[in-house]
């Protein structure tokens, strides 16, 4: 028996993947796994027992990363499983920022009790909320990720010119990606061609405030600019000044901060990014598979701590060792296993920055003496058998 606990109210459909052997409560005792959507996590005390951190969704700041690390508790996301949720946001953001769909329905309100002159008003008033088509206008997408894929192939669907910037795309997502996306190889290509710029990356320290002054100067005059990613990519400051001197036509984000709410040109919707049914049910599916893969079997994807690491049983038991990425470890772990009479029927071992994971199934059962001289290996974080 599996405990799970849920730090917040996660879909029944997630829920229900891990069937009769896991208790799952927000009050369980001893946890193996944690399941999380946004609850804050960095002031919590970690339990021994606890193997791992699901994070229903893609980001991970309410999770202390290096603390989960360096105790051997692997931390997952759900990477995607929100994209078509975010996409369809970001599409209609897309709109919004073109015409003032948002300023006339609000001004439309207002005409309220004028009886039949209602009419004549709109057809009066109606020039004020004008904006272009999107048709035929270049669209910059900064991160050709899950959402990001989804919005340029999209985009390219409504017939906008499409440019794409992503240092790290992989290969399966460049074959994912509509071959009339052009790709480019620098941020200011972007920066110069776009009518509209959208972004789609990870917060890090290289990410944080990309837009900002320096490179809002050299984006063409009249640029909208959307973000549906995460606040600190853009310094709201800059945004609201390039806004006010007519650089930038409009700002449309998910994320409200105080100095961006009423600010005229910039469109706030308060983080509906993922805030659909269909999200939260794939998030916390994806969530569910994750946590039960790798209590029952030891396999890690999608985790954001350490590599990705599957293997198909081989042997009768599995040996999982979480460790520092150092030389010699992976040489000192087998010794170990032989010299107490284990035979290694199968292997799979990957490093992540300053850790690995090493999956190693054999033929036999392994002793508590094994695991404990795996365990007492220098540089060695955490080893379970699982039988």
């Amino acid at each position: 028996m599996y405990n799970v606990q849920t730090l917040n109210k996660i879909s029944a459909a997630g829920l229900s993947r891990l069937g009769a052997n896991y208790a799952v409560a927000d009050d369980v005792q001893n946890p193996d796994a944690i399941l999380v959507r946004s609850a804050a996590m960095h002031d919590m005390e970690m339990p021994e027992s606890l193997l791992a951190i699901a994070r229903a969704g893609a980001g991970v700041n309410n999770i202390p990363l290096d603390k989960c690390a360096e105790k051997g508790i692997v931390v997952f996301n759900t990477p995607g499983a929100n994209a078509n949720a975010v996409k369809e946001l970001v599409l209609t953001a897309l709109l919004i920022s073109s015409r003032d769909v948002v300023g006339g329905i609000e001004w439309a309100k207002t005409l309220k009790g004028n009886g039949d002159a209602v009419g004549k008003m709109v057809e009066k008033g109606k020039s004020q909320f004008v904006g272009p088509e999107i048709k035929g206008k270049t669209l910059g997408v900064v991160g050709l990720g899950a959402i990001g894929i989804l919005v340029a192939n999209a985009a390219v669907a409504l017939g906008m010119n499409v440019v794409g910037y992503d240092p790290f795309l992989s290969v399966d997502n460049a074959l994912r990606i509509s071959h009339k996306v052009k790709h480019v190889v620098s941020l200011d290509e972007i920066f110069a061609e776009s009518d509209y710029i959208t972004v789609h990356v990870p917060l890090t320290p290289d990410t944080k405030g990309v837009i900002n002054a320096e490179n809002i100067a050299k984006m063409k005059d009249g640029v909208r600019i959307i973000n549906y990613s995460r606040a600190d990519l853009v310094v709201s400051a800059d945004v609201v000044a390039a806004i006010e001197s007519g650089k930038v036509a409009a700002y449309t984000t998910d994320f409200a901060t105080d100095d961006i709410l009423g600010v005229k040109g910039v469109i706030v919707t308060p983080h509906l990014g993922a805030s659909t049914p269909e999200s939260e049910d794939n998030c916390a599916e994806m969530a569910a598979d994750e946590i039960k893969d790798y209590l029952e079997n030891g396999n890690i994807k999608n985790s954001v701590t350490l590599p990705a690491v599957s293997m198909a049983r081989a042997g009768k038991e599995r040996v999982c060792v979480i460790h520092k990425n150092v030389p010699s470890i992976l040489t000192t772990v087998t010794a170990a296993l032989s010299e107490t009479g284990n035979n290694i029927e199968s292997m799979d071992s990957k490093s992540k920055k300053d850790y690995a994971y090493t999956i190693i199934d054999v033929a036999n059962d392994v002793d508590v003496a094994a695991a404990d001289k795996i365990a007492a290996i220098d540089g060695v974080i955490r080893v379970r058998v699982i039988k």
